[in-house]
């Protein structure tokens, strides 16, 4: 077993009930509760054979409890600055991919293209990244897994069997 860190936002619970039971008893024993902005922010350290099936139970032991799982985090979307913090390369050498003035092929920024702060897929980063070997393959598994429950999350409920599945399915790629 392995401990994976991650997040998961959710909103929507019974406030007449107390819900930090009700995430312990569900199997969320292992998260450290915050609110922001009016939603939860439950911070796991979760113990699972695969970041898929940490992601997964966790996003089930949130909705079992009665809350709406909103997103799993860090997000997919990144700027510059958590570009060069994830991949753990300075501010400017990120800066000089993203010129093409290093290397050529710095993915596009996905979101915010034409404002001074564009965002980028993490995902997409990521593989190029790897490529460049300055990111393990862990790393870009993880981002596939991530944007793949933010995916699934914003269409369909989490306890439907399909859920692992797609998650095993990008860890397996």
């Amino acid at each position: 077993m392995k401990t994976f860190e991650f997040s998961i936002i959710a909103s929507g619970f019974d406030s007449g009930s107390n819900y930090e039971d009700a995430l312990f008893e569900a199997g969320c024993d292992d998260a450290t509760l915050s609110f922001q902005k009016g939603v939860l922010i439950a911070e796991f350290d979760r113990e699972a054979v695969s970041f898929s099936s940490a992601v997964a139970s966790a996003c089930l032991a949130v909705k079992t409890s009665g809350w709406k799982v909103e997103r799993v985090e860090p997000d997919h979307l990144v700027s510059l600055s958590e570009i060069a913090e994830r991949s753990k390369l300075s501010r400017q050498a990120i800066s000089l991919y993203i010129k093409g003035e290093r290397l050529a092929g710095f993915p596009s920024p996905a979101a915010k293209i034409t404002s001074k702060h564009p965002l980028w897929d993490w995902q997409e980063v990521a593989d190029w990244l790897y490529q460049q070997n300055h990111i393990d393959k862990e790393e870009v598994v993880r981002a596939r897994i991530v944007k793949e429950a933010n995916t699934y999350i914003e269409s369909h409920d989490v306890a439907q069997d399909g859920f692992l599945r797609r998650l095993e399915l990008c860890e397996a790629a």
